[in-house]
């Protein structure tokens, strides 16, 4: 289940242990084309994930709806995970590294079964730039892999950027 243009060993290895853990159904490398990003909508708007807009007015528009049970960060269960306490400093909570891992081994365990998981690679930033931020997100959400092609550079940009670092 590991894309072949993928060349970093770290993503590959981390992506597949991600995908021992969670067990998804399906798992997509998202390569930010316009192929990509019309087949994304085009399954959103079959799945309900997504309304088609007006055409004549609005084309290439969608409307999507937000949960509102899943939109906004609950302070109480949101923890800096670090080696000791003054890493959080003094208003966050803190939980230690490997605690906060075996936690979420748990609760990730299996947690995609039928799903779709997507690996989203992208760049913040302009490429190329010193300011640049590239990383790799793994997601269930249609939506938000859909989103990163609009926030960011996604796809083989990301992953030429990165490299083997």
């Amino acid at each position: 289940m590991i894309a072949s243009g993928v060349a970093n060993p770290h993503v590959k290895r981390w992506v597949g242990e991600c995908i021992d853990l969670c067990k998804p159904a399906r798992v997509h490398w998202c390569d930010g084309s316009e192929a990509e990003r019309a087949a994304l909508y085009e399954r959103g708007v079959e799945e309900g994930v997504f309304i088609r807009l007006n055409a004549a007015k609005l084309p290439g528009c969608y409307l999507h709806r937000s949960n509102p049970n899943d939109v906004a960060r609950s302070e109480q269960a949101t923890f800096i995970c670090a080696p000791s306490r003054e890493f959080a400093g003094p208003t966050n909570n803190w939980m230690e590294s490997r605690a906060a891992y075996a936690l979420l081994r748990g609760l990730f365990e299996g947690a995609m079964r039928g799903r779709t998981l997507y690996v989203v690679p992208f760049v913040m930033g302009p490429p190329g730039s010193p300011l640049a931020k590239v990383g790799v997100e793994l997601t269930d959400s249609l939506y938000v892999a859909a989103s990163m092609g609009i926030m960011t550079r996604m796809g083989r940009i990301a992953w030429e950027q990165l490299g083997d670092s």
